[in-house]
């Protein structure tokens, strides 16, 4: 790739993630998540945010180098008092009505070797101290999003097999492919793309199974569907009518499982990269909801810190059908990233659910979902389950038992 067709794709890039990602309106404040590494493309989306009318562009930086340093010497009551000031400071633009944008760029071993009490310690106090702000963005009143770029650590890790120097021109090409910029006219493809997503919530919506049933190699799970639970696919509405993308590449139907419903055991098929460390090879158990059981090939005491963040990160949150033969998963690239793995695998989420993902949740308080059998929590990590491998079952309210997924794919 030239340097001038880079650029160009970069600018289209842009544009997605300004208009169908988190679909930017006039007079609407955009706050920007991101690495320095990834000031150049925050530049364009700045000027693309401008140039549709955004009132201001607030751009949160962040620095990989500086938040090892801070796991490794900080003191350790920094890791355990809450950061009242950005949290008060994010509830109030949701409040307000911006919009969010998470640009990504990780190194999947960033924090390898710290510490993993220091990184469950942060993540519990963070994600305490903003639970009202993530209340207002799991349950759609804000729009949001996230996209990536490549960083030189995570091209190392995704193609160790390619010459140095072309490894990040390789994943920005991967990259691109996923977010349909190699079509002729990506937005409309994305369209398409919605759209056939909306017809696989919308089967399964009218089916409304009580329950499903997983079936894979080391993997025997049922998880119960609360009732009048919904399937939500890619694209949401926001509290004042208008629509965003949550995840660029998006390939998942999902909805949220009924929190005391999971009953046995799955298996990971994909290694999950969380809080700078990658988890792998690891196996979970359930009963009557909850994390009964453990076991990680590679790790373990990360996995186990996960768990412990609150009661509530020992259930699950949401249950997502992607089929294996999706874009990304006929890629065969390792992304060691969840916002790509999980969009190449059937998953399932650790911690708290989508409001939305319940008839009226919208609009209920937390006291009323968790009445309704959703799960809250501080956390929600997806982990990937998903395999040619692996059968789905439907099961209705009177017991009658149908495919949804054969052989790692939609059964109809």
């Amino acid at each position: 790739m030239t340097e001038t067709e880079l650029q160009d794709k970069l600018s289209k890039y842009a544009d997605l993630a300004v208009q169908i990602g988190v679909n930017v309106q006039p007079g609407q404040i955009l706050v920007v998540n991101a690495p320095i590494t990834a000031a150049e493309f925050v530049r364009l989306i700045t000027a693309k945010a401008y140039a549709i009318g955004a009132s201001q562009v607030k751009v949160n930086w962040s620095d990989e180098f500086i938040t090892r340093q801070q796991f490794e010497h900080a003191a350790p009551e920094v890791f355990t008092k809450a950061p009242t000031w950005f949290a008060g400071e994010m509830t109030e633009l949701a409040e307000n009505g911006a919009a969010f944008l998470s640009v990504i760029a990780e190194n999947p071993d960033a924090l390898k070797g710290i510490d993993p009490e220091r990184i469950a310690s942060f993540q519990k106090t963070r994600g305490a101290a903003l639970t009202k702000y993530r209340e207002l963005q799991m349950s759609d009143k804000v729009s949001w999003s996230i996209v990536a770029i490549p960083s030189q650590p995570w091209a190392d890790k995704v193609f160790p097999d390619v010459p140095a120097d072309q490894r990040v021109d390789k994943l920005w090409e991967a990259i691109f492919h996923t977010v349909r910029l190699d079509r002729e006219d990506p937005v409309a493809a994305w369209q398409e793309h919605l759209d056939t997503l909306e017809s696989k919530a919308n089967v399964l919506n009218a089916k409304k199974y009580a329950s499903l049933h997983y079936i894979a190699p080391g993997t025997d799970l049922s998880i119960e569907l609360p009732e009048g639970h919904l399937w939500a696919q890619g694209d949401s509405i926001n509290a004042k009518g208008h629509s965003f993308v949550a995840n660029m590449p998006t390939e998942e139907v999902f909805t949220a499982p009924l929190k005391t419903g999971v009953n046995g055991t799955v298996r990971s098929t994909k290694p999950l990269s969380y809080g700078g460390n990658v988890i792998d090879g690891f196996s979970i158990t359930f009963e009557q909801g909850r994390i009964t059981n453990v076991s990680a090939e590679q790790g373990q005491e990360a996995l186990e810190y996960l768990i412990s963040l609150d009661e509530g990160a020992k259930y699950l949150g949401e249950v997502a059908l992607v089929p294996h033969q999706s874009p990304i998963s006929e890629s065969g690239i390792l992304y060691f990233n969840t916002l790509f793995d999980e969009n190449a695998s059937n998953h399932l989420a650790i911690g708290t659910a989508y409001a939305f993902c319940l008839e009226g949740g919208k609009e209920m308080n937390q006291d009323e979902l968790t009445a309704r059998g959703l799960n809250n929590s501080v956390t929600h990590v997806d982990f990937m389950i998903g395999s040619a491998e692996m059968d789905i079952y439907g099961i209705t309210a009177d017991g009658t038992r149908e495919p949804v997924f054969q052989k790692g794919n939609w059964a109809f």
